[in-house]
């Protein structure tokens, strides 16, 4: 089979003409041959990062098209966030760590390394608030590569960081929290329970504790997530899936493979991006992205 013939079969995708999908929109595959893609987020000018994370490394997708590796040995990292800063926030799994990277030195700095003296279960994912506090999910999925006990927490948590470093545990009732990402005024907070297979909707409070709605959100687990400026909810689960702000599905969109996160990019933020196994995607929307940095 031609390289141009697979491009095109590659970038099949369902009809999407309902939903934030630009008009005759396809699923482009950008870049293949990772061992499994994870963790995408954008900075401010459009520039998205993501993990592979068997291969212990962090990549760049340039918004003139370029890959490029932004770190080697980037402690098994999943789940990013760019700061307001500029500095990319990663779910070090490796060592069950919280970091920032520096992008212009690639200096990184540990923020979290235990809690009381006790091990994370694994920091999956993050969102940053808009004043500099950051919520993440502590799930447990055990990595061959640990030389410690399976779970030192007693607890499948979310945490909440404050801008001053306090870390507290604000939600402990999921069975596997995954995804997460908040609203741009810093209100909301959806957070998946991937195992139970519903996502559920928190108010944030002034001093970063949680308020959970008396209902699921939505009857869907995630891995990774985002949001629009509709507010507009992006899940993955097989398949990419829109939900409104109300809780009602808008659209779904089948991938070449299995999507492990989503975010918005590129110059406007107007392209989602997926990260799905072995492959980057992406997609024209008709919206713009306001859930990746």
């Amino acid at each position: 089979m031609s390289r141009s013939l697979l491009a095109v079969l590659l970038s099949a995708s369902v009809a999407v003409a309902d939903g934030p999908f630009a008009p005759d929109a396809k699923v482009e595959k950008l870049a293949g041959g990772f061992k499994f893609t994870e963790g995408c987020a954008s900075d401010k000018d459009g520039n998205v990062y993501f993990t592979d994370q068997p291969t212990d490394r962090i990549l760049k997708w340039s918004v003139d098209g370029k890959l490029s590796t932004f770190l080697d040995k980037s402690g098994r990292s999943n789940g990013l966030c760019v700061a307001a800063d500029g500095k990319l926030w990663a779910c070090a799994d490796e060592k069950n760590e919280l970091w920032a990277i520096d992008t212009a030195t690639k200096k990184v700095e540990v923020l979290v390394k235990d809690v009381g003296g006790k091990l994370l279960n694994g920091p999956n994912d993050i969102w940053l608030t808009p004043t500099g506090g950051a919520y993440f999910t502590d799930p447990m999925y055990k990595r061959p590569y640990w030389k410690r006990n399976p779970a030192e927490q007693t607890k499948r948590g979310v945490y909440y960081r404050s801008p001053k470093g306090e870390l507290t545990r604000v939600a402990d009732d999921l069975t596997q929290p995954n995804g997460i990402i908040g609203t741009p005024d810093g209100k909301t907070l959806y957070v998946a329970d991937i195992n139970a297979g519903k996502t559920y909707r928190y108010a944030i409070q002034a001093d970063g504790t949680l308020v959970k709605d008396t209902t699921p959100f939505c009857d869907k687990g995630s891995d990774g997530m985002t949001l629009d400026d509709a507010g507009n909810v992006y899940l993955t689960s097989g398949a990419v899936w829109v939900f409104d702000k109300a809780g009602k599905q808008v659209a779904q969109l089948k991938v070449p493979e299995s999507p492990s996160n989503v975010c918005f990019g590129g110059k406007d933020q107007k392209k989602l991006f997926i990260t799905a196994r072995t492959g980057l995607y992406s997609i024209r929307c008709t919206v713009t992205g306001v859930g990746s940095q």
